[in-house]
């Protein structure tokens, strides 16, 4: 996979009903995930965009709820070399879920969690062909990477540390301190999301965007299919509309479309 290091080359969801969550995502995001599970004992299925893959959806089973995996959305991070990437993450204090292994004709992952606790999935993929789960404008696709941290600085230092992904403006939001966005090697220049302190009463993590054309159409799915809206839709600067939910079974998520306007 020719992605450049520290890309997000793929994004994954855990859920506890895969099926409901096609029924939901497909309606809410434009999503056709996959009807039928693959043969084997992993029931994992692709999320199609209009335009080909947009990330995994993987149903958790017996033995990682009761291990305590939960239903959550994940990323996955490009790194040139796995191995010496989970290793340096683990030397500077993250944590090691999954240590290395391969998936045949897919490439070489581990899940591991930032010094904060936040949990991420490391990737070099087997495939020649760049990763298109991320487009900063692409509809039906991750638009935005947001991370909420107890230390944004930390948060910060790390990334750009083990992945090139950069500071390059704030938004200041009081005392809240910044909204830091960021850019990695890939992008230009040009932010794919943003850091910030996690607001009193939130969760931290990693929570993704997915863009659609009609935020308001989008948010009437989300309440018909079973989600809950947690605020918005917002305004935000440059024009953009957002909004915060959480699917049926409880995974956060976000929502950006273009201004009434665009």
């Amino acid at each position: 996979m020719p992605n450049q290091h520290g890309s997000f080359i793929w994004y994954e969801l855990l859920t506890r009903d895969v099926k409901a969550a096609k029924a939901f995502y497909d309606k809410v995001v434009g999503w056709n995930i996959q009807a039928e599970a693959p043969p084997g004992d992993m029931d994992y299925r692709m999320i199609e965009a209009a335009d080909g893959n947009a990330g995994g959806v993987m149903q958790l089973n017996a033995d990682m709820v009761a291990g305590g995996a939960k239903p959550v959305w994940l990323g996955y991070l490009c790194a040139e070399d796995v191995d010496a990437t989970v290793a340096a993450i683990a030397a500077d204090g993250g944590q090691v879920q999954l240590p290395p292994f391969d998936i045949p004709g897919v490439g070489r992952l581990a899940m591991v969690t930032d010094p904060q606790g936040v949990p991420f999935y490391v990737m070099r993929g087997a495939s020649p062909e760049n990763s298109t789960a991320y487009q900063r404008m692409g509809f039906q696709h991750v638009s935005w990477n947001e991370l909420n941290t107890s230390d944004d600085a930390a948060a910060l230092a790390f990334y750009g540390k083990h992945f090139g992904i950069t500071k390059i403006g704030a938004m200041p939001m009081g005392p809240m301190g910044d909204y830091s966005f960021i850019a990695n090697a890939e992008s230009q220049g040009d932010a794919i999301g943003a850091v910030m302190r996690t607001p009193e009463g939130a969760k931290s993590g990693w929570k993704f965007y997915f863009r659609v054309p009609d935020i308001h159409a989008a948010k009437a799915a989300v309440e018909q299919g079973g989600g809950t809206v947690l605020n918005g839709p917002d305004e935000v600067p440059g024009g953009e509309l957002t909004l915060h939910a959480l699917d049926p079974d409880g995974a956060f998520f976000g929502l950006v479309a273009p201004g009434n306007g665009g």
